[in-house]
């Protein structure tokens, strides 16, 4: 089952994994990256730092408040429990947060998903908080069509409203599929455009202890690997462009806002504004 049970004890985990991304018309494109990525209870953090790990101050390995949700630096979990409850969605348990963390300061993070849980372990709710190479963001709240537990099997649905790529339009559906067991973790995105599936695109790896020889040796690994994000998503782009696939126009917005994909009793797209970032010098990340 994809959840993490609320008797554990465990507040953070690495992931070590591998990122892959397929084209598939109109010309088949695919490529695979090793990464590592950081699994933390937001209820933890004030527990998890270290020399080497830090929560809004400078480490070999940090996380900062507000490259995330509300983006203000204010505390995370309130604010994912509040999005919930304007969405009618039964989440009360521990909300975990995937994503890449500041490697020497630096941070670039095209997707990052929030795993939202009841008191019995069980994953309710994804919210998948995107960003591109253009600094905006858009976060998709989903949840299973009758408001049940989230599956292995379970697929979620939401509206593309986010410009991620010059080589794709604004417009048709984001497929997503989870599944955590306890070594290891897999998200499974397929978009679809008005001709049917494009792209499909999975992170997914082994989980380990959130520990400083396995922190610390995945860093010795790639200890570049927020800035080879940024340079391999331009590398890709530019080999799309030399096999003369057609460039898109980018449709910009003005305001982030939040979608959620349910409601109670019937489904639909709803739209929240979040407040712009006070910090002038915000992160800005790629899909």
């Amino acid at each position: 089952m994809s959840h993490v049970s609320a008797s554990d004890s465990i507040d953070a985990q690495l992931l070590c994994a591998n990122v892959m991304h397929e084209r598939l018309r109109p010309v088949r494109h695919r490529f695979i990256y090793p990464v590592f990525c950081l699994r933390l209870n937001l209820d933890a953090l004030p527990r998890l730092q270290r020399w080497w790990f830090g929560i809004d101050r400078w480490r070999l390995l940090s996380l900062r408040r507000r490259d995330y949700g509300p983006h203000d630096g204010s505390e995370l979990a309130p604010w994912m429990r509040a999005r919930l409850r304007e969405a009618g969605l039964f989440a009360d348990g521990e909300i975990w947060l995937q994503t890449f963390p500041r490697v020497f300061g630096y941070a670039f993070n095209p997707v990052s998903f929030w795993l939202c849980h009841d008191r019995a372990g069980d994953l309710r709710a994804l919210l998948a908080e995107v960003n591109n190479t253009f600094g905006e963001r858009h976060a998709y709240l989903m949840a299973a069509p009758d408001g049940g537990p989230i599956l292995p099997v379970t697929t979620l649905h939401c509206r593309k409203v986010l410009h991620v790529s010059p080589f794709c339009r604004v417009e048709g559906n984001y497929e997503f599929r989870v599944r955590t067991a306890p070594d290891t973790a897999f998200v499974g995105i397929t978009y679809h455009d008005v001709d049917g599936p494009l792209i499909r695109t999975a992170i997914g790896g082994r989980l380990l202890p959130f520990a400083r020889g396995a922190v610390l040796g995945a860093l010795l690994r790639q200890p570049w690997m927020t800035l080879a994000v940024v340079a391999r998503i331009h590398w890709q782009a530019l080999r799309l462009w030399l096999r003369n696939v057609r460039r898109r126009p980018a449709r910009r917005r003005l305001k982030p806002v939040l979608t959620s994909q349910w409601r109670p009793m019937r489904r639909h797209t709803r739209s929240m504004v979040l407040p712009r970032p006070e910090c002038p010098a915000e992160v800005r990340a790629a899909n």
